[in-house]
């Protein structure tokens, strides 16, 4: 099952609320998913967290006009703009969504409760200060898709090379994000976004799956340290290179309003 960060909800639907396109209670519900509850704590004129629905409203009166997602990594800033203390936040949390038209940022706190099989995940957002200047390293989405097939190109012939890529899910995983590229495709993103950039998000998201399933099926048939270094340095690139394109992706319905597209 293909999963996504909860920033590129929250940046998704709320980007869709924003513009108008969806109600705040729809554009909540999507927001929250199989989460328990979501809240942000640290609003300017809020003593204690609120619920999204009043959150996304009080950003818009700050002046928030679009949400961006970054998914940054150790050494790997992605589409963060500062501070270091936002910064340092995001990177622990590996998201955050920026916000665009007021200097606010969101970082999850996750919590779970509950017994084995009935657990509760609660979500707080911390509103801090941002740095209102460009994110790092964030690609146009033209850019994210050929970044997408070269680096999926190189990876499979590596992993195919050391038997990796032929142990069956993560073969078909491979087939599958190649097979991406021409669907039609299922809903991934909120109303208002481009058709390329659901494209780019569900080609990301399925290369992310592809990763996974050759981290979790071992070493293979690479058992010296030298093809377990090779296998290490190719899925390497190609991860950052699918969170680059989830941002640009998650980003796309800002920045075409930025640029005056729509």
């Amino acid at each position: 099952m293909l999963t996504e960060p909860r920033s590129g909800r929250l940046a998704s639907w709320g980007n869709a609320l924003l513009a108008g396109l969806v109600s705040p209670d729809d554009a909540a519900l999507a927001i929250v998913g199989d989460d328990a509850v979501h809240r942000v704590a640290g609003l300017p004129g809020e003593a204690a967290p609120v619920g999204l629905t009043l959150a996304l409203g009080r950003l818009r009166a700050l002046g928030a006009t679009g949400l961006r997602v970054a998914l940054p990594a150790p050494g790997h800033p992605l589409g963060l703009s500062g501070p270091p203390e936002f910064n340092a936040r995001a990177l622990d949390a590996a998201e955050a969504v920026v916000c665009f038209g007021t200097a606010f940022g969101l970082v999850p706190e996750v919590s779970e409760a509950g017994p084995a099989g009935d657990v509760h995940v609660e979500v707080v957002w911390h509103a801090l200060p941002v740095r209102e200047a460009p994110p790092a390293d964030v690609p146009s989405l033209g850019e994210a898709e050929r970044e997408l097939a070269e680096a999926l190109r190189d990876a499979t012939a590596v992993l195919a090379r050391l038997d990796v890529a032929a142990s069956g899910p993560v073969a078909e995983a491979a087939i599958d994000a190649y097979r991406a590229r021409a669907e039609a495709g299922r809903e991934v993103l909120a109303p208002g976004y481009p058709p390329r950039a659901a494209r780019v998000l569900e080609l990301a998201q399925r290369i992310t799956l592809l990763i996974a399933l050759a981290h979790d099926h071992g070493h293979g048939a690479a058992v010296t340290a030298s093809e377990m270094a090779a296998r290490t340095q190719a899925l390497r690139p190609v991860e950052r290179t699918a969170r680059r394109a989830q941002v640009a992706a998650y980003n796309s319905m800002v920045e075409e309003r930025e640029r005056g597209v729509r």
